[in-house]
């Protein structure tokens, strides 16, 4: 069984050292470092390099503006995001910056673990209460793709990688990569494949 590596950076101890306590109870997950603003985040990320960091939406220094400076030191980390508030804006703003999941703090432990193993396994994690505040925000604020990002979207229901599509429209993959981000907001999807199909049962 692979391990999963765990920082923890959330300025009250309480909750941290609660969150790790039982993080360490499962037993292919190891806390290996914890923090409380950003900065210790950025630090946490340089040197242990974990699977994922669970990250404060409102500690000091930004929990949103942290994501950059966790993924700048660790590319491949994942950024799953810890909030108290169900508040949309937020939620949007740490996805676009690059967070995988965003969860609220009342999830529970269960929930918490499937959602480390989610980002870790490569999937997006939201909690199910702002998954649905989410939907209720695009019907409310409906937003239609831009002609590059129908291209996009178009060529992922033929299932082309992001590398290939990048290849097809001659742009780097870092742009496709943004490109999804976005489509996956507007179309209210987790993943490719969700973005896909509701993209058609929409077009």
């Amino acid at each position: 069984m692979k391990t999963i590596t765990i920082g923890i950076v959330d300025d009250h101890p309480l909750f941290r050292e609660g969150v790790s306590r039982s993080l360490t109870e499962i037993e292919d997950f190891v806390v290996v470092g914890e923090g409380a603003n950003a900065d210790d985040a950025a630090t946490l990320a340089a040197s242990h390099r974990p699977d994922v960091v669970l990250l404060d939406v409102s500690m000091p220094g930004g929990g949103i503006d942290a994501i950059s400076k966790i993924v700048a030191q660790s590319p491949q980390t994942k950024v799953l995001m810890l909030t108290a508030s169900e508040e949309v804006d937020p939620l949007m703003a740490a996805m676009r910056r690059g967070a995988a999941g965003y969860v609220v703090k009342a999830i529970g432990s269960r929930g918490l673990v499937e959602a480390i193993r989610t980002v870790v396994g490569g999937s997006r994690y939201i909690s199910p209460i702002m998954r649905a505040k989410v939907e209720q925000s695009l019907l409310d604020r409906p937003a239609s793709l831009t002609p590059r990002e129908t291209e996009v979207i178009e060529l992922v229901a033929e299932g082309l990688s992001n590398k290939n599509i990048a290849r097809r429209l001659e742009v780097q993959e870092k742009t496709i990569k943004h490109h999804m981000t976005e489509i996956l907001f507007k179309l209210g999807a987790s993943n490719r494949t969700e973005a896909a199909i509701r993209w058609r049962q929409g077009a």
